[in-house]
């Protein structure tokens, strides 16, 4: 994806964070396309003691240390895949969390997915929006822009329609003003 919008994901995470909502997550599975409308955000960065990255680069976290709009996924509380679009430069350690979306096609799969889960539930956590989109550790590294996953970058969200909030979720860094969602998504995972 040439072009300026997806060099916009260089820069840092909670600049790109707010520009990412509204975008797509494709995953093309089996024949059929999962698509979902990323509806909220949360930006980590290596200075910022909730993220990954804060104690530098490890064998897990190299990824985020990488090339601007790779997916870092992990699992969190040793259940539950998250997934993470890498932003800024290479070197810093550096990606915006995707917590929540809508589902736009490809709800049938979804909803097998997640175990019959009804619509607003399929895809409002960071948990849920991987369930939904099978994805998982097989895609930490993965370039968003090469299918089978791609993220289509969609118009920026006109600020008055983006809710800016404290991080949910975290013990550290509570305060930080990192969390972005659409206005009025009944898709969001936390009002």
């Amino acid at each position: 994806m040439p072009g300026t919008a997806w060099d916009a994901l260089s820069g840092p995470s909670w600049e790109v964070a707010p520009r990412l909502l509204g975008s797509h997550l494709v995953h093309e599975l089996n024949g059929k396309k999962l698509v979902a409308r990323i509806v909220e955000t949360e930006a980590y960065d290596q200075a910022d003691a909730a993220s990954h990255s804060y104690r530098g680069r490890t064998p897990r976290t190299d990824v985020m240390f990488g090339q601007a709009g790779c997916l870092y996924v992990y699992l969190s509380y040793g259940m539950h895949y998250c997934c993470n679009i890498v932003t800024g430069l290479e070197g810093r350690g550096s990606a915006v969390l995707v917590r929540a979306a809508q589902p736009i096609e490809g709800l049938d799969v979804m909803r097998v997915l997640r175990h019959g889960v009804k619509d607003a539930q399929l895809t409002n956590g960071p948990g849920k929006v991987c369930q939904a989109l099978r994805i998982d550790r097989r895609f930490n590294g993965h370039d968003l822009r090469q299918v089978p996953l791609v993220l289509v970058l969609k118009e920026p969200i006109v600020a008055d329609q983006i809710v800016q909030t404290t991080r949910v979720g975290i013990s550290r860094a509570k305060g930080e003003p990192w969390r972005f969602y659409i206005k009025d998504s009944p898709f969001v995972s936390k009002k």
